[in-house]
């Protein structure tokens, strides 16, 4: 090395390196701890920015499990208004040029039957694109298609039918059990009951497993033998995410009210936003107080080390090559507290993952990850850290780079 310095008066990036890995021989465990504070402070910050968002995608999941949701608005009367939607409606709004389909849903009670069971239910006749509109998709099984005899239960429908039991403990295996269904049409403040039935018993293709939604079947509108004479609502989904605020416009002079999911994904986007800048600015705390504490490391070891800067000086190097030997130590515990705050963060997250996954499925939920970590972020972190550890060490690497070989022997 020190013929290196006589020849060239510079030391290389590889000699700066191979000369900075002498800090973890010589002070082992101060260095240690230096990056292990690194590393908690980074690992804290991908922890919680996780969490972020993991919430946010498990949020915006379950408003928006089908991309053509998220363009679909859902139309109806006003209550007040007494009115219902007829053919006429559907096929107006069907006529409009914002429109690319339409999903109606009529909903009136009706009996589900299994053997001797016959149970009281809230029937929703739909059609088979309701699923994809709407975004509602069964938890376990899966939707029926077109021209399928098929239904679709909440768990707490299949409650009546005394078949819970035997759904939880074989789940997908319990389905396709046939049920028969009877419909009764009636409209809000009538008397008269007009009945009507499915034209076959319904195979059970899918069920929702969410225990606090009322009983009540998704059932196919072609298998009825009478066509439900009004609807309560209707899903209409536009050309184009461009053309659904012009759609919701002519919605709404036709006297409709709207619901639109891709409001609740931009309310949703803001809040979880918000919600993930807090948790960044606990974890960006905790950041600061690593940096510091790495800050501290780096003075003392200039102040431990001003006899060996007098030496190295002495034989030839530059104020430069001793800048960038402390810069060096310093980016090298910076990147490396910044490589450890990841495997850190990431390992806490996987097993967090994993405890609830494992809960989840004890419970009979499915299984999803609430820890979420993008790979940009983890590209980030790290060159953050080691801009920190650049930031921490460049006020000792300015004093070490201005001392003399004659203050620092003094000084010693």
């Amino acid at each position: 090395m020190i013929s290196n310095l006589e020849q060239t008066h510079g030391l290389s990036t590889i000699d700066l390196f191979k000369l900075s890995l002498r800090v973890f021989r010589t002070k082992p465990l101060r260095t240690f701890l230096t990056i292990t504070g690194m590393s908690f402070g980074i690992g804290t910050v991908l922890f919680l920015i996780s969490l972020g968002y993991g919430l946010q995608y498990v949020l915006i999941g379950k408003l928006v499990s089908t991309e053509d949701s998220l363009i679909t608005l859902e139309a109806l009367y006003p209550s007040e208004t007494d009115l219902n939607i007829v053919q006429d409606d559907l096929k107006m709004i069907a006529d409009l040029p914002q429109t690319a389909e339409i999903s109606p849903v009529a909903e009136f009670t009706g009996e589900i039957k299994n053997q001797d069971v016959t149970g009281l239910i809230m029937i929703k006749i739909v059609r088979a694109n309701y699923f994809r509109l709407s975004g509602q998709m069964p938890d376990v099984g899966t939707d029926f298609k077109e021209a399928e005899p098929a239904v679709i239960l909440s768990a707490s429908a299949l409650k009546l039918t005394g078949l819970y039991d035997a759904f939880l403990a074989f789940r997908e295996k319990s389905l396709g059990q046939k049920f028969p269904f009877k419909i009764f049409y009636q409209s809000e403040g009538k008397i008269e009951v007009e009945e009507t039935k499915t034209k076959e018993p319904l195979t059970l293709k899918g069920v929702i497993t969410d225990e606090l939604q009322p009983p009540f079947a998704l059932i196919p509108e072609e298998f009825l033998d009478k066509k439900p004479p009004f609807y309560k609502k209707v899903l209409v989904k536009a050309k184009d995410i461009n053309s659904v605020e012009s759609l919701r416009d002519k919605l709404l002079e036709k006297g409709f009210l709207i619901s639109a999911r891709i409001d609740l994904v931009n309310q949703a986007t803001k809040v979880m936003g918000i919600i993930t800048t807090v948790l960044g600015v606990f974890g960006v705390t905790a950041l600061i107080v690593a940096a510091v504490g790495m800050f501290n490391t780096m003075v003392v070891s200039f102040l431990e080390r001003i006899f060996e800067v007098g030496i190295i000086k002495s034989l030839g190097a530059t104020d430069t090559d001793v800048r960038n030997l402390f810069l060096m130590e310093s980016f090298v515990m910076g990147f490396s507290g910044g490589v450890g705050g990841v495997a850190l963060g990431m390992g806490v997250g996987e097993l967090a993952n994993l405890a609830l996954n494992i809960l989840a499925s004890r419970l009979g939920g499915k299984p999803f990850d609430i820890f979420i970590t993008p790979l940009w972020f983890i590209g980030l972190i790290i060159a953050s850290s080691s801009l920190i550890g650049l930031v921490a060490g460049f006020w000792p690497a300015r004093r070490a780079s201005y001392l003399s070989p004659k203050e620092a022997f003094i000084r010693k």
